[in-house]
């Protein structure tokens, strides 16, 4: 069995509810109003969609600010144990969700940031290619080959959102 079988990940420009009341539940506030949202959703056995994953992403011209993910374990946990055995082969359901993300925007923007304070989810984003920046929990994804001044400024430009 493979991820792919039961879970889905898509761009949406609306927010399910229940993706909103993770995110609050997590962050304490709802979530941005604004693009990009991805979601990832189980297919139940019974044919239902349930969240599993929300991550929102901020445009910002020739950058993109990745943030405020977060992952539904009590969804996840309900999943069958072939399942869940997947989830795991794929270094989890964030891994996952954020590989499609990287895949997805790659092609519109030079350079994909996260800001990461918490060691599991930057060990993630290490995973998927995040690399260290000057800055503490400041992390980068190059999507494209970018000389070193370019570099600089658009880790500046990043910075100058922190956190996000």
């Amino acid at each position: 069995m493979k991820i792919d079988d039961f879970i889905s990940v898509h761009e949406s420009e609306e927010v399910p509810e229940d993706a909103d009341r993770l995110f609050q539940r997590k962050y304490g506030r709802p979530v941005p109003d604004f693009p990009h949202h991805v979601i990832a959703t189980w297919r139940t056995p019974e044919g239902a969609s349930l969240l599993v994953c929300y991550v929102h992403f901020t445009d910002c011209g020739d950058i993109l600010l990745g943030g405020g993910a977060c992952t539904n374990d009590r969804v996840l946990r309900q999943t069958l144990s072939a399942q869940r055995d997947a989830v795991r082969a794929a270094g989890g359901i964030y891994q996952h969700v954020l590989q499609w993300s990287v895949r997805h925007f790659s092609a519109r923007f030079g350079a994909i940031f996260g800001y990461c304070g918490n060691a599991l989810a930057e060990r993630i984003d290490r995973a998927v290619g995040f690399q260290s920046t000057p800055h503490e929990h400041l992390l980068v994804y190059w999507a494209a080959p970018i000389d070193e001044r370019r570099r600089r400024q658009m880790i500046a430009k990043a910075h100058s959102f922190s956190p996000f």
